[in-house]
């Protein structure tokens, strides 16, 4: 393991140890402080969420731009202190941190027998809407995992997740893909990340106006199982609870080719996802390039 791959497993490994400690009130402002520090110093990151903010907000003027990158900033560090701070806490404060709309959507869904995916964008705190599905609701789930670097970190974040309740699986090795189909035949339930493709197969969207690859996975479950496909879109507000709603299900086609299918299912997902981002775009966490411009634009450079 390298230097700097030692530095940020330690890193993340303070942030688990050391910041469920803090009173609530303390978390809150280290993580304030943090995001104004970031944002000031101008990095990478932030240039990136400024250039997609842009997309989602077209005609904004640089100094709303730069607004909007302060607030998502502290949007996303309130999502890391959350995180940090979800294993300390009590089932009673996990139940009353979310409150979500068109619940009977996925509550229906299940108690008809079929399996339900969940598929959402990287708005606000995923990791809480899934502590508070497994406490609240006592819905176990699956969900996959990307494989990070270093190794240790992967499993740090796979032994958080699962001391959560959910069942985390690997995104690589190729068997993703069967278990989750297996768990939504039993009538299982799965929740998906799905506004970034972190693959080669993922599927060309319109996204704001201009082309974005998302995963197929979400519609090609939904299409081999029959489950219901609901997309899933969060933010936070001035109180401690995040918000939520249950986006009524998409459809699948009743013709065309599979590939057709999962394209217009996807395109559907994608338009779900904007809906909520273009509400609350300060909750929406995308610090890396997304749209294929951009994509093929980091390319070319030398």
């Amino acid at each position: 393991m390298s230097a700097q791959d030692r530095l940020t497993d330690a890193l993340y490994g303070l942030g688990w140890s050391t910041v469920k400690k803090l009173p609530e009130p303390v978390a809150a402002r280290l993580g304030r402080t943090i995001a104004d520090l970031a944002w000031k110093q101008r990095g990478k990151g932030v240039q990136r969420l400024e250039s997609n903010y842009a997309r989602v907000v077209p005609g904004a003027s640089p100094e709303r731009l730069a607004e909007l990158s302060r607030v998502g900033m502290r949007s996303y560090l309130r999502y890391w202190i959350e995180s940090f701070r979800l294993p300390a806490w009590s089932a009673e404060r996990i139940k009353g941190g979310v409150e979500v709309k068109d619940l009977h959507h996925l509550t229906e869904g299940l108690a008809a027998g079929k399996g339900v995916v969940l598929a959402l964008p990287h708005l606000a705190n995923w990791d809480l809407a899934g502590a508070w599905l497994t406490t609240k609701l006592g819905l176990p789930f699956t969900t996959v995992a990307e494989r990070l670097k270093p190794e240790t970190l992967y499993d740090r974040f796979v032994a958080y997740r699962e001391g959560l309740g959910m069942e985390v699986l690997p995104h690589s090795g190729g068997t993703a893909f069967g278990t989750l189909a297996r768990r939504l035949r039993d009538g299982g339930l799965v929740c998906l990340v799905a506004d970034r493709d972190l693959s080669a197969s993922g599927v060309e969207v319109d996204f704001f106006g201009d082309t974005a690859r998302m995963p197929a996975g979400p519609a090609l479950l939904a299409q081999q199982t029959g489950a219901l496909l609901l997309p899933v879109t969060l933010w936070y507000d001035e109180s401690p609870v995040m918000r939520g709603r249950v986006h009524p299900p998409v459809e699948v086609p009743e013709s065309g080719t599979r590939a057709e299918k999962t394209s217009a299912m996807t395109q559907a997902l994608a338009d779900a996802f904007a809906s909520g981002i273009a509400e609350h775009p300060e909750d929406w966490h995308m610090l890396q390039r997304l749209w294929l411009a951009d994509l093929d634009a980091e390319k070319g450079r030398p």
